[in-house]
């Protein structure tokens, strides 16, 4: 056991994935990571599964999509269904596990070996107990999940990013060495409140940043929701609604700084130990954040590419040194069957996604595996919308209209489905609505082409892709009660082609006990 790998999952929480300089932006927002990402490979192309945050987490952990796994919006976890996750195969094989800031999964903290917890609003799990982490966490619930317009007080290390990577480090040193070692290193932000206490505050002047390319002026054409959700934004933010979300965007780019520079901390302290070189590394974030785009904050409805382009990068042994942004489509559900391959460990039944080891280790791959992202959205039913009778007070969206839970009833309703494939983005809701996008020439998605008689052909194309993708993600949970075997690669793989020659194929045994019945 000593042998294998260890493993630090470093997630963000609401992380898009366009503002570092390494993608284009305009700012140095996160350099070690853009330089820390030339030793391995760091995905341009990386989507999440739902742009929500509990559903993309047990997303992570079960490799399973939210449609499937149930957990459909963050008030689900009671209803997660998967055979087992990423936490259950590494405590079998013989990992040391831990916990390291927010949580927000179908997991408790005590189903880790060692946990040290956080969430936003300073009293959701932390310890505090000197007299600057108790004033900071009163400074955290005063937020009410807003921006703040001056430094967060008691410095950076009250900050939950730095106390986040203290725990992690104090997990490995309390490791007796005899095992390998698993950490979640989960970082709350730079998910609101935006909030970061100095130098960070002041390094990324509102005046002073670039602009967005969507405005609110955009909005009608991003449909009826995008247009309802600045509504309601222009009431809770009020006059002041333009230098708020200006100030909000200043403090998320702060925010990124700062987790930049716990990042750094984190690695150094594992190359401090001695552990770098049998340490595989994952960077990601749950999903994005407009950051001001379309003249918005936070998250919301459907599935753009601002909420559902995330960060993603691997580093450690046997992953290659790939020095770019590499163009494949990855997932978040791709996790846990790439360390199940890894680690040469079985994939558990009813796992949705797929191996990108050879992504990682530069070994034979079918293309085809890797041409196409794929998200959801929605927990069902009909639109709501401002003709029923029901007001965000009521529906528990909002407190006497000072605060905004953007992730409500008329955001979550519905249907929605997405695919990215060529450099195209398409989305489609249960009503047949549906968008357009060529992203490579309008990346921030202003002009559907849906109708464009230029791109009927390139429409077909995708919804075809689309609608294939639906049926690959059919749940394979309950198989079949009596006889009818369930044949699944055991890398995730649809094309058989490729694996022809692949003894785990040619010598597949069912999967499930279920499978063994007699007729």
């Amino acid at each position: 056991m000593k042998n294998r790998p260890n493993i630090i999952i470093i997630m963000t929480d609401q992380q898009r994935a366009d503002l570092r300089r390494s993608c284009g932006y305009e700012l140095d927002t996160m350099p070690f990571l853009d330089e820390w990402a030339q030793g391995g490979v760091d995905f341009a192309r990386a989507y999440t599964p739902n742009p929500t945050c509990m559903p993309a987490r047990v997303s992570m952990y079960t490799g399973r999509y939210s449609e499937s796994h149930h957990v459909r919006t963050n008030h689900n976890a009671k209803d997660a269904l998967y055979t087992r996750d990423l936490l259950d195969v590494l405590k079998e094989n013989g990992y040391v596990t831990a916990l390291c800031g927010k949580n927000h999964s179908h997991h408790e903290p005590e189903d880790f070996d060692f946990h040290e917890t956080c969430g936003h609003l300073g009293y959701e799990g932390e310890v505090n107990t000197t007299s600057e982490e108790i004033a900071f966490a009163d400074f955290l619930k005063s937020t009410n999940h807003m921006e703040m317009h001056r430094p967060s007080p008691g410095g950076v290390k009250v900050q939950h990013p730095y106390r986040n990577v203290s725990s992690a480090l104090k997990f490995i040193d309390g490791l007796d060495g005899n095992a390998p070692f698993f950490a979640w290193v989960s970082f709350a932000e730079p998910h609101n409140p935006y909030q970061v206490p100095e130098p960070y505050f002041d390094m990324f002047p509102p005046e002073s940043l670039p602009p967005v390319k969507g405005k609110k002026e955009d909005l009608p054409e991003k449909g009826d929701r995008f247009v309802w959700l600045r509504k309601v934004w222009e009431k809770i933010l009020g006059e002041d609604i333009e230098t708020r979300i200006l100030r909000a965007r200043s403090n998320y780019l702060g925010m990124l700084r700062l987790i930049d520079d716990q990042l750094k901390r984190l690695v150094e302290g594992i190359r401090e130990r001695g552990l770098e070189d049998n340490t595989i590394f994952l960077y990601l974030s749950d999903h994005g954040d407009f950051a001001g785009e379309y003249d918005l904050i936070r998250k919301g409805p459907d599935l753009p590419d601002v909420l559902c382009h995330i960060p993603f990068i691997w580093r450690g042994p046997g992953i290659r040194r790939k020095g770019k942004l590499t163009e494949a489509y990855v997932s978040i559900v791709d996790v846990l069957p790439t360390l199940c391959d890894y680690l040469d460990i079985a994939v558990p039944f009813g796992c949705q996604g797929k191996s990108i080891l050879p992504l990682l280790n530069g070994t034979k791959y079918p293309p085809e595996e890797y041409e196409c992202a794929f998200a959801e959205s929605g927990f069902g039913g009909l639109y709501w919308n401002t003709e029923d009778h029901l007001d965000l007070i009521t529906e528990g969206a909002s407190r006497n209209m000072e605060t905004f839970d953007c992730l409500n009833t008329w955001t979550q309703c519905g249907q929605v489905r997405s695919l990215w494939k060529n450099g195209w983005h398409i989305q489609l809701d249960m009503m047949g609505k549906g968008y357009l996008y060529r992203l490579s020439d309008d990346p921030a998605e202003l002009c559907n082409l849906w109708d464009d008689p230029s791109c009927q052909g390139q429409k077909q194309e995708l919804l075809a892709a689309l609608a294939a993708e639906m049926m690959k993600q059919t749940d394979l949970l309950p198989v079949p009660h009596h006889r009818y075997r369930v044949k699944v690669h055991p890398k995730g793989f649809w094309h058989q082609d490729f694996a022809a020659d692949d003894p785990g194929v040619r010598n597949m045994k069912p999967i499930g006990e279920s499978h063994l019945e007699e007729d």
